[in-house]
């Protein structure tokens, strides 16, 4: 697959302190790659560098193929998460100054603004102050100046933040639209539940280091181990919770239901197959809920934080 954004061997110290040790990343065009990590892991610095804010001690970034040069800075659009918009300017005199900062006219950027403004339904904010918005209605506007000069990368750090459910919701529809439309977009967040919706690709970075990172199905079936949550009708419980247990770690589950039902977490054994646990269950009652155990993005996350 054809690379958007290059890292190789990246790192940056600040005094003694090192931010990012080694950090070799690739992006994929097209994509939305999520970059994980706990709060000072080196995330923020690595963005940073992408956007030229800060350089790398050591390493090399390409863009499209290219080094790294300031004429790139045309081609990111960047959502810090900590926002920078003037609060006593009006939105639309904001905006439109932020465009063409981007190297819109002011014709072209009055006309994709329009756009914008009338796709999220804030056309009526043109001339309020930032400080009359509230922290999700400012992140709707600093959203629209991010992607309206149509970067080849899109760089979103906590996109979510100070969003309530319905325009977060939004916000996540507009990010993998652009996504459809040929840009590729580098993806920072702690909500793990937008990873699992959002992200074809991740890395995860802990302690200025990468500990992982591909494609996320790739990466869930190397976590997964053979467990499946399952739920069985039996008059006979324990003789049947002791005959799993002779063949087959068996732990307890808790899943929402409308029976009455043994709940289990079945491991099978490499040497088996699920399907010599659903014939040995079928034989002993009914089968109710059977269900591989996939781990979580979130699940990954913290076990490979704790493991490193």
């Amino acid at each position: 697959m054809e690379k958007l954004l290059v890292a190789k061997n990246v790192s940056k110290s600040f005094g003694s302190f090192t931010a990012l040790n080694d950090v070799s990343i690739e992006v994929p065009k097209g994509s939305v790659f999520g970059l994980l990590g706990p709060n000072g892991a080196g995330k923020t610095t690595f963005i940073r560098i992408i956007n030229q804010i800060t350089m790398p001690d050591t390493g090399s970034v390409t863009l499209d193929g290219e080094p790294l040069h300031p004429s790139h800075i045309a081609h990111i659009g960047y959502l810090p998460e900590e926002r920078g918009l003037y609060k006593s300017m009006k939105v639309g005199e904001q905006a439109l100054y932020l465009a063409q900062l981007k190297g819109l006219d002011k014709q072209e950027a009055k006309k994709r603004l329009r756009y914008w403004f009338e796709r999220l339904e804030i056309g009526d904010w043109w001339d309020k102050k930032i400080q009359e918005l509230s922290k999700g209605m400012a992140q709707k506007i600093q959203f629209v100046v991010t992607v309206l000069h149509q970067p080849k990368l899109l760089i979103f750090d906590e996109p979510f933040s100070g969003f309530d459910p319905i325009n977060a919701n939004l916000i996540k529809d507009e990010i993998l639209q652009l996504r459809e439309q040929g840009a590729t977009v580098i993806f920072s967040t702690h909500r793990m539940e937008s990873v699992e919706e959002m992200c074809d690709h991740i890395a995860l970075i802990h302690k200025s280091n990468k500990i992982l990172d591909g494609r996320l199905v790739d990466i869930k079936r190397a976590y997964k181990n053979n467990t499946y949550e399952v739920g069985l009708l039996t008059e006979n419980e324990s003789q049947v919770v002791a005959e799993l247990k002779e063949r087959f770690e068996v732990n307890p589950a808790h899943f929402k239901t409308i029976n009455d039902e043994l709940q289990y977490k079945i491991q099978i054994p490499e040497t088996a197959s699920p399907n010599d646990l659903i014939q040995f269950l079928t034989q002993r009652g009914q089968i109710t809920h059977f269900v591989e155990v996939v781990p979580s993005a979130n699940d990954i996350f913290i076990e490979t934080v704790k493991n490193n």
